[in-house]
């Protein structure tokens, strides 16, 4: 799987399903009380403060050119729909080997709910609506690290966008950049954010390019051949 924006058909966001989908993701939109409700929910449960990223539930929304967005952690018997059929889109499975029945999703999401919080699956919940799914990880954790030169608390950003009425109008440049914002501004022990998009989707790669992020080496990864793109904390002002 790509980290960041994988199977992308616009300027570098990862796409997903069509028409039946976005019915889906219009039908779970959210008034912005109930978006607060839900990530207090995960913080007091203690998802959100039991992972090595500083508590992403706890990060609270942000204000982008594309609306108020927030990310929510993934709850299964809330989300595990929406997000099984946006990884059965084909442009998604392409890049993120999803595809198939809910058991394939649940499977790929546990693993991290389960996990000891090195990975936090979130939705990205924009104007009160479901509408990407991303994962924050620790890089330096990861098997991503026997590939680079990490640093300690690097912090990988993987995503796709749900909807094709969000595709190719510039969004997955907009939320990266603000994701990766989140990221430096909560989590002061990281320096850099990093992503590793294949290199043949160039839209990806350009989206990292366009959100502030720097190519840093063409990686050999067990999957494939990616692009290491990397955001510093020290150039968050000048890219």
């Amino acid at each position: 799987m790509d980290a960041g924006i994988d199977p992308g058909r616009d300027a570098g966001i990862e796409s997903t399903a069509g028409g039946a989908d976005c019915a889906d993701t219009l039908d779970l939109r959210l008034p912005d009380e109930l978006v607060a409700l839900l990530a207090e929910g995960e913080r007091r449960i203690g998802g959100a403060q039991d992972d090595l990223l500083d508590g992403v539930g706890d990060w609270g929304p942000v204000t982008t050119g594309a609306g108020v967005f927030q990310l929510v952690p993934v709850r299964l018997e809330r989300d595990l729909r929406v997000i099984s059929r946006w990884m059965n889109d084909p442009a998604v499975a392409a890049f993120w080997e999803l595809a198939g029945p809910e058991a394939v999703t649940e499977t790929h999401l546990r693993t991290q709910l389960d996990g000891d919080g090195r990975s936090v699956p979130c939705l990205g919940v924009l104007d009160g609506m479901p509408m990407s799914y991303w994962e924050l990880y620790r890089a330096d954790l990861d098997p991503l690290a026997r590939h680079y030169a990490s640093r300690p608390h690097d912090t990988g950003i993987h995503l796709l966008i749900g909807s094709v009425a969000n595709r190719g109008r510039g969004l997955g440049t907009s939320l990266l950049r603000a994701v990766a914002d989140l990221v430096l501004d909560h989590r002061p022990s990281c320096a850099r954010v990093v992503a590793e998009p294949d290199l043949r989707n160039t839209p990806s790669v350009s989206a990292f390019l366009s959100a502030g992020f720097r190519f840093f080496a063409e990686v050999d990864l067990p999957d494939k051949r990616a692009a290491l793109m990397v955001r510093d904390r020290a150039l968050r002002a000048l890219l």
